[in-house]
Protein backbone atom coordinates (compact mmCIF):
# COMPACT_ATOMS: atom_id res chain seq x y z
CA UNK A 1 0.00 0.00 0.00
CA UNK A 2 1.40 3.35 -1.03
CA UNK A 3 0.85 5.14 2.26
CA UNK A 4 1.84 8.64 1.10
CA UNK A 5 -0.92 8.91 -1.48
CA UNK A 6 -3.31 11.79 -0.76
CA UNK A 7 -6.47 9.74 -0.31
CA UNK A 8 -9.42 9.78 -0.18
CA UNK A 9 -9.80 12.26 -3.03
CA UNK A 10 -13.31 13.64 -3.63
CA UNK A 11 -14.07 15.02 -7.09
CA UNK A 12 -16.94 16.10 -9.28
CA UNK A 13 -17.95 14.41 -12.52
CA UNK A 14 -20.88 14.75 -14.90
CA UNK A 15 -22.27 11.67 -13.13
CA UNK A 16 -22.15 13.44 -9.74
CA UNK A 17 -19.89 13.67 -6.71
CA UNK A 18 -17.44 10.79 -6.48
CA UNK A 19 -14.50 9.79 -4.32
CA UNK A 20 -11.27 8.04 -5.23
CA UNK A 21 -10.18 5.86 -2.33
CA UNK A 22 -8.18 2.76 -1.46
CA UNK A 23 -9.89 -0.52 -2.22
CA UNK A 24 -10.75 -2.83 0.63
CA UNK A 25 -11.61 -6.51 0.65
CA UNK A 26 -15.27 -5.44 0.74
CA UNK A 27 -14.85 -4.00 -2.78
CA UNK A 28 -14.14 -7.40 -4.37
CA UNK A 29 -17.59 -7.84 -5.93
CA UNK A 30 -17.55 -4.34 -7.44
CA UNK A 31 -14.04 -4.86 -8.82
CA UNK A 32 -14.96 -8.22 -10.33
CA UNK A 33 -18.02 -6.64 -11.96
CA UNK A 34 -15.90 -3.85 -13.48
CA UNK A 35 -13.54 -6.38 -15.05
CA UNK A 36 -16.45 -8.38 -16.47
CA UNK A 37 -18.02 -5.14 -17.81
CA UNK A 38 -15.02 -4.72 -20.13
CA UNK A 39 -15.22 -6.79 -23.34
CA UNK A 40 -11.44 -7.26 -23.62
CA UNK A 41 -11.15 -8.43 -20.00
CA UNK A 42 -14.19 -10.66 -20.43
CA UNK A 43 -12.60 -12.27 -23.50
CA UNK A 44 -9.60 -13.09 -21.31
CA UNK A 45 -11.80 -14.88 -18.79
CA UNK A 46 -12.89 -12.09 -16.43
CA UNK A 47 -16.57 -13.03 -16.57
CA UNK A 48 -17.50 -12.64 -12.88
CA UNK A 49 -17.89 -16.37 -12.34
CA UNK A 50 -18.45 -17.43 -8.74
CA UNK A 51 -15.85 -20.15 -9.37
CA UNK A 52 -13.18 -17.43 -9.72
CA UNK A 53 -14.07 -15.41 -6.62
CA UNK A 54 -11.37 -17.02 -4.45
CA UNK A 55 -8.68 -16.19 -7.04
CA UNK A 56 -9.81 -12.55 -7.16
CA UNK A 57 -9.95 -12.32 -3.35
CA UNK A 58 -6.43 -13.75 -3.10
CA UNK A 59 -5.09 -11.28 -5.69
CA UNK A 60 -6.80 -8.37 -3.94
CA UNK A 61 -5.28 -9.37 -0.58
CA UNK A 62 -1.83 -9.68 -2.14
CA UNK A 63 -2.04 -6.25 -3.79
CA UNK A 64 -3.28 -4.60 -0.60
CA UNK A 65 -0.44 -6.16 1.41
CA UNK A 66 2.31 -5.07 -1.02
CA UNK A 67 3.87 -1.73 -0.01
CA UNK A 68 4.80 -0.95 -3.64
CA UNK A 69 1.22 -1.36 -4.87
CA UNK A 70 -2.16 0.16 -4.30
CA UNK A 71 -5.56 -0.64 -5.72
CA UNK A 72 -7.92 2.30 -5.86
CA UNK A 73 -11.63 2.49 -6.51
CA UNK A 74 -13.97 5.26 -7.57
CA UNK A 75 -17.10 5.29 -5.48
CA UNK A 76 -20.23 7.05 -6.71
CA UNK A 77 -22.97 6.82 -4.13
CA UNK A 78 -22.73 3.27 -2.81
CA UNK A 79 -21.36 1.80 -6.04
CA UNK A 80 -17.81 1.07 -7.16
CA UNK A 81 -17.75 2.53 -10.68
CA UNK A 82 -14.03 2.69 -11.44
CA UNK A 83 -10.67 1.26 -10.48
CA UNK A 84 -6.96 1.36 -11.19
CA UNK A 85 -3.84 -0.22 -9.78
CA UNK A 86 -0.70 1.81 -9.05
CA UNK A 87 2.78 0.37 -8.67
CA UNK A 88 5.76 2.45 -7.59
CA UNK A 89 8.91 1.23 -9.35
CA UNK A 90 12.42 2.35 -8.38
CA UNK A 91 14.76 2.39 -11.36
CA UNK A 92 18.33 2.83 -12.45
CA UNK A 93 17.54 4.63 -15.70
CA UNK A 94 17.07 8.37 -15.92
CA UNK A 95 19.57 8.85 -13.09
CA UNK A 96 17.73 6.59 -10.67
CA UNK A 97 14.23 7.90 -11.32
CA UNK A 98 11.14 6.32 -9.86
CA UNK A 99 8.21 5.47 -12.17
CA UNK A 100 4.56 5.18 -11.33
CA UNK A 101 2.95 2.36 -13.28
CA UNK A 102 -0.81 2.56 -13.88
CA UNK A 103 -2.59 -0.71 -14.62
CA UNK A 104 -6.11 -2.07 -14.99
CA UNK A 105 -7.87 1.27 -15.43
CA UNK A 106 -11.60 0.67 -15.66
CA UNK A 107 -14.69 2.86 -15.54
CA UNK A 108 -18.17 1.35 -15.69
CA UNK A 109 -19.33 1.25 -19.31
CA UNK A 110 -22.49 3.16 -18.31
CA UNK A 111 -20.36 6.06 -17.01
CA UNK A 112 -17.67 6.41 -19.66
CA UNK A 113 -17.34 9.98 -20.98
CA UNK A 114 -18.65 11.33 -17.66
CA UNK A 115 -15.29 12.80 -16.62
CA UNK A 116 -14.49 10.09 -14.07
CA UNK A 117 -11.52 8.66 -15.97
CA UNK A 118 -10.10 12.12 -16.71
CA UNK A 119 -10.38 13.19 -13.07
CA UNK A 120 -8.69 10.02 -11.86
CA UNK A 121 -5.84 10.16 -14.37
CA UNK A 122 -5.23 13.86 -13.63
CA UNK A 123 -5.04 12.99 -9.92
CA UNK A 124 -2.43 10.33 -10.76
CA UNK A 125 -0.22 12.88 -12.55
CA UNK A 126 -0.89 15.90 -10.31
CA UNK A 127 -1.06 14.29 -6.85
CA UNK A 128 0.05 10.64 -6.78
CA UNK A 129 3.24 10.97 -8.83
CA UNK A 130 4.57 13.93 -6.80
CA UNK A 131 3.61 12.25 -3.50
CA UNK A 132 5.65 9.20 -4.52
CA UNK A 133 8.52 11.26 -5.98
CA UNK A 134 7.94 9.65 -9.38
CA UNK A 135 9.53 11.33 -12.38
CA UNK A 136 7.26 9.53 -14.83
CA UNK A 137 3.81 7.99 -15.05
CA UNK A 138 3.61 5.07 -17.45
CA UNK A 139 0.94 2.66 -18.58
CA UNK A 140 0.26 0.08 -21.21
CA UNK A 141 -2.97 -0.35 -23.09
CA UNK A 142 -4.12 -3.26 -25.22
CA UNK A 143 -3.63 -2.50 -28.92
CA UNK A 144 -7.38 -3.02 -29.47
CA UNK A 145 -8.31 -0.19 -27.08
CA UNK A 146 -8.21 2.60 -29.66
CA UNK A 147 -10.71 4.77 -27.75
CA UNK A 148 -8.57 4.46 -24.62
CA UNK A 149 -5.50 5.47 -26.63
CA UNK A 150 -7.23 8.66 -27.77
CA UNK A 151 -8.29 9.30 -24.16
CA UNK A 152 -4.71 9.00 -22.86
CA UNK A 153 -3.35 11.15 -25.69
CA UNK A 154 -5.90 13.89 -24.83
CA UNK A 155 -4.45 13.85 -21.31
CA UNK A 156 -0.90 14.33 -22.62
CA UNK A 157 0.39 10.75 -22.65
CA UNK A 158 2.48 9.78 -25.67
CA UNK A 159 2.77 6.41 -27.35
CA UNK A 160 6.55 6.40 -27.02
CA UNK A 161 7.28 2.66 -26.73
CA UNK A 162 6.17 -0.66 -28.15
CA UNK A 163 5.27 -3.21 -25.48
CA UNK A 164 5.67 -6.96 -25.61
CA UNK A 165 4.05 -9.63 -23.48
CA UNK A 166 4.51 -13.36 -23.22
CA UNK A 167 1.72 -15.44 -21.74
CA UNK A 168 3.42 -18.16 -19.68
CA UNK A 169 0.27 -19.82 -18.33
CA UNK A 170 -2.05 -22.13 -20.29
Amino acid sequence: MLETLPLPHPFESRAGSAVLRRATRDDADGLIALLADDPISAARGDVASDDDRAAYASALSEILADPSNDLLVVQLGNAVVGTLQLTSIPGMTRRGSRRLLVEAVRVSSALRSSGIGSAVMRWVADAAAPALHAAMVQLTSDAARTEAHRFYERLGYTGSHVGFKLNVTG
